[in-house]
């Protein structure tokens, strides 16, 4: 067998697992289309505490402040506390202006959102007690908050739900093809992939920001013991692995300020697909064995979520190209094979325009820009998940670590809508 053949083979089998691995991602589209009444139930008042990580943050912290302060929740109910990390700006007084309690955190060895989370709540406990509030939301300093975010979020949580993620869309989407592009994925995630998953009564996942967890959970982990690039996802799966339910709250709305340099965007994305990838390596062989058990389904949706599709591409497109430069070597017709290497793009590219195109026509009253920009962006969708494969050879072969996205859509939620 030559080793064309081999490579046409390997391109086949490639071809074959991606559709197992995600195929059963079409059956969330029909249950995240299924509208349903939403019955409101009466919760507690809670009290809460406001995790705020910043770093060099001083542009729009103040912004995402007054959204907290604006809600409908009883503000004698809500507490915010920001971390200024190591900065080099005006971020800690920033946020005191705007009413906020701050410590400052200097630290050059153990740096990232994780080991600044684990100190403000170091800080928390120390002042309040174990006891005082009954849970804990995390937000990036660039956010901004709908008025009605905690108290929609307060409705979803509970005993039987201690972490509950909400939905994410973006306050900058239209800026350009790369602000947009992360836009439309997150909207994606949250309406078709964290919705669908409610409802069948598996686990969501949490996404970096836009989160609740209980005084509870603090305990069990006693503070926030995780530090990897992608924090987010170390705490996903070590909830899962644990028993402990994520809920989704699709109500309550928040909006992130997304990259709009290349260079940024590649930075930001290297450190995400390298930390899924540590997370996997160390957890994977556990989410295996947790198929089997009482959270089998969801064990699965997580492990098949965090990597094998950038891998399977990066394989897929390497060996594509491979048996086209070996075919027309071995003397094969130009046209053919030029023919046969383009369908390789093409058809993933259809396949990801779908897939933006249902989000963007299903989530068009939330995408806050212009009726072209939402049709032009979700033709540049497929362009920009692309650029996966690079990062993630980048990821793989290359230097990560985590640096701070620069910040600067200084806007509140009434300019934005």
């Amino acid at each position: 067998m030559s080793a064309l053949t081999v490579l046409q083979h390997i391109n086949q089998i490639i071809g074959i697992l991606f559709l197992i691995c995600y195929s059963y991602q079409l059956l969330y589209v029909p249950v995240a289309l299924w509208r349903r009444h939403k019955v409101v139930r009466p919760a507690p008042l809670r009290r809460y505490a406001v995790l705020i990580s910043a770093r060099n943050e001083e542009a729009v912290i103040a912004q995402l402040i007054d959204s907290i302060h604006q809600q409908d929740y009883p503000s004698e109910n809500l507490d915010v506390y920001v971390v200024a990390d190591n900065c080099t700006d005006n971020t800690a007084g920033a946020a005191r202006e705007a009413g906020a309690t701050v410590y400052r955190r200097s630290d050059k060895v153990h740096v990232g959102k994780g080991y600044a989370l684990h100190f403000l709540l170091s800080q928390i406990r120390e002042e309040r007690g174990d006891e005082y509030y009954d849970g804990y939301f995390v937000f990036d300093a660039d956010n901004l908050l709908s008025a009605d975010y905690v108290s929609r979020m307060n409705e979803v949580f509970g005993e039987d739900c201690q972490i509950v993620t909400s939905y994410r869309n973006s306050k900058n989407y239209g800026d350009n093809w790369i602000s947009a592009g992360y836009g439309l994925w997150f909207l994606r995630d949250a309406a078709f992939l964290n919705d669908p998953r409610t409802r069948l009564g598996l686990n969501a996942m949490v996404s970096g920001t836009g989160y609740l967890f209980s005084r509870e959970i603090m305990l069990r982990h006693n503070g926030w013991p995780f530090h990897s690039l992608s924090e987010d996802t170390e705490f996903t799966v070590d909830c899962l692995l644990k028993g402990e339910k994520i809920g989704y709250c699709g109500e309550a709305e928040l909006f992130d300020e997304q990259p709009t340099r290349l260079g940024q965007s590649v930075r930001q994305r290297m450190r995400w697909v390298r930390g899924n990838m540590l997370v996997l390596l160390r957890q994977g062989g556990h989410l295996v064995s947790g198929v089997g058990g009482e959270n089998g389904l969801s064990c699965l949706d997580l492990l098949l979520s965090m990597a094998p599709a950038i891998v399977l591409a990066v394989c897929g497109t390497a060996a594509g190209l491979l048996a086209t430069v070996l075919e027309l070597f071995a003397g094969g017709r130009v046209l053919p094979m030029l023919g046969a290497a383009a369908m390789s793009f093409i058809v993933p590219y259809l396949l990801l325009f779908l897939a933006g195109a249902i989000t963007t026509a299903t989530q068009w009253r939330h995408i806050h820009t212009s009726a072209w920009k939402k049709i032009l962006y979700t033709l540049t969708f497929p362009l920009f998940m692309a650029t996966y494969v690079p990062i993630t050879v980048l990821a793989l072969f290359g230097k990560v670590e985590w640096k701070p996205i620069e910040h600067r859509a200084a806007i509140s939620v009434q300019e934005l809508k």
